[in-house]
């Protein structure tokens, strides 16, 4: 039998049925009875009627007192006695055919075992009813012919387990088991419960309720808040509040049994009673125990079944993108290729009127040839980053350096497209000294300053940055606080809800950007791996398209350097 523990505030002894109760035979000869009797859970037998026939005379004298191996008796008592006792364990009726014996003569029986319930409602005795059945009856009894009538809860588990057997959606799992346990043991709620992560929080993810009771369905329940479920999560067996004191959702009687895969706890059963104290049978719990170890196979199954799905998904989604990518980089890379082989074939075919245009026609080559090797050297970035063969060796590295450098490269840019272009560092007294890798800093923002200028027509470019005195920890080691460098520009922006895919690997955000402007897409990518491998973190706004956008990326301070105090006029 299944072990639980049981949580309750009030409790009261069963009192026994009287071992003299006796059956009236004027009442069951009115009623045309053939056969009545009372045992108790041992099987002596306290009553007894029979009127089965001119043949077969049973005195109740030999029966009343005595146990069946001394009067009446089953041919297969083990199973009789197996079955009183489920009765009175269930407080089930059951119906079965049995084979008696009584003084050398055999019958065949259909017998009905009802169990009979104190005012406390418990059953310690049995009445049973029934009637002979013919001689032909007899011998299909003895070639197991006749229909036989199985644990009705044996029945039940096998009807739920096998509807919860044939899918592999979770939905319908849960939503199956609820309905299908609610209307067999008749509770006023049913809810099938999933954990959160680290047992943080529980979800009611399927319900069974009575009209009459509110719904539960999506509530999110604490544990850490309400004792009945963190004593829920802290116990392997199932666990019973009865009379439970006044609480906001008026449950009298609760049943909360664990759902389990592999040792793992997967899910809760709650069965609620509200309209009355319950007190749970046995068999009630046991049906539910075994209910639950297939629900929790089931769960992680369909849990499986939906990861793999998703993982497939992903995997197409991914070879679309990287097709995608391939099919955008290879224009990318024809382009300054051809640029290349077009101005050295007119230099070679002497297509250049003076030495002048054939400058112009070199410089442009190389251009094109600077511009095959920055792509280049973007894919191959992104392929180290991926297969983790990126090397960075980390230092102080001096901000006002790294931000002439970018004036350096990128001011020209913007000037040809007319573009004003300012940078803003802090007001120090000392040198700002931040801990990184110079040359991929430089790129980051590289990245950034270029991605700003090619996608703006109109208006400005400014890099700032500022000092946060936040304190951090990077591969073991403490830092004073960060730098927080932005690149704001006026170009195009990005919609909101595409925003999320900007950092994704061979994810374009517009394809049709992409061929207005070039490039592989893959400069934000690389540029979050970087920063993240520095300690730091790269983060997009933009409110909008044609509304301008924001690049931030943090890097942690070397030390922290000494502010200029701004006087107060």
């Amino acid at each position: 039998m299944t072990s639980l523990i049981k949580i309750q505030k009030s409790s009261s002894s069963a009192n026994d049925i009287p071992s003299n109760a006796m059956t009236n035979p004027a009442l069951w000869q009115a009623l045309e009875a053939e056969l009545v009797y009372i045992q108790d859970g041992s099987g002596k037998y306290l009553s007894f009627y029979g009127d089965l026939g001119e043949e077969l005379t049973i005195e109740a004298e030999d029966i009343i007192g005595f146990f069946p191996e001394q009067s009446l008796k089953p041919i297969s008592p083990d199973a009789y006695y197996e079955r009183i006792k489920r009765v009175l364990e269930r407080k089930i009726p059951e119906q079965c055919y049995c084979q008696f014996e009584y003084k050398g003569q055999t019958f065949a029986l259909e017998l009905v075992i009802s169990p009979i319930l104190s005012k406390h409602k418990q059953a310690t005795s049995i009445i049973v009813m029934g009637h002979r059945l013919q001689d032909n009856d007899l011998s299909l009894i003895n070639n197991s012919a006749l229909p036989t009538h199985p644990d009705p809860y044996q029945k039940l588990l096998t009807k739920i387990a096998r509807k919860i057997r044939r899918t592999l959606n979770l939905e319908t799992i849960w939503q199956q088991t609820v309905d299908s346990l609610g209307e067999a043991l008749q509770v006023s709620r049913c809810l099938m419960i999933a954990i959160g992560p680290d047992q943080a929080y529980l979800e009611v993810k399927a319900e069974y309720h009575q009209s009459y009771f509110h719904s539960e369905l999506g509530s999110r329940l604490i544990p850490e808040d309400d004792n009945t479920w963190k004593q829920a999560l802290n116990q392997r067996e199932p666990l019973i509040f009865e009379e439970l004191l006044e609480n906001c959702h008026k449950v009298q009687s609760n049943l909360i049994v664990s759902t389990f895969y592999q040792n793992k706890r997967n899910g809760l059963i709650c069965l609620q009673q509200c309209d009355r104290s319950r007190s749970w049978s046995p068999a009630e719990v046991e049906l539910i125990q075994e209910l639950a170890d297939q629900v929790g196979t089931a769960i992680a199954h369909a849990t499986l079944y939906q990861e793999l799905e998703q993982a497939t998904l992903a995997a197409e989604e991914a070879s679309r993108l990287k097709s995608d990518f391939l099919a955008s980089t290879t224009h990318e890379l024809r382009t300054p290729l051809n640029g290349i082989i077009g101005f050295l074939k007119l230099i070679l075919d002497g297509m250049a009127d003076d030495a002048e245009e054939q400058q112009e026609f070199l410089e442009e080559a190389h251009k094109s040839a600077l511009h095959l090797l920055n792509l280049i050297n973007d894919i191959l970035d992104i392929a180290k980053i991926e297969a983790g063969k990126i090397d960075l060796e980390l230092g102080a590295v001096e901000l006002v350096e790294l931000f002439q450098a970018v004036d350096n490269f990128t001011l020209p840019q913007a000037q040809r497209k007319h573009l004003e272009f300012r940078s803003k560092l802090p007001s120090t007294l000392t040198p700002i000294m931040i801990y990184g890798n110079y040359q991929r800093l430089l790129q980051v923002m590289l990245n950034l300053v270029s991605n700003a200028i090619k996608f703006t027509h109109e208006g400005s470019i400014v890099v700032n940055a500022e000092i946060v005195k936040k304190k951090i920890e990077h591969e073991d080691q403490q830092f004073p606080g960060l730098v927080k460098v932005s690149v704001t520009d006026t170009g195009i922006g990005v919609a909101l809800d595409k925003q999320a895919q900007l950092f994704e690997k061979f994810v374009q955000v517009d394809g049709s950007h992409t061929k207005a402007y070039g490039g592989t897409g893959l400069g934000l990518a690389i540029s979050q791996k970087l920063v993240e491998a520095m300690g730091g973190q790269v983060e997009f706004y933009s409110m909008g398209e044609g509304l301008g956008s924001t690049v931030t990326f943090t890097v942690p301070l070397e030390q922290m350097p000494v502010i200029k105090k701004v006087k107060s006029s």
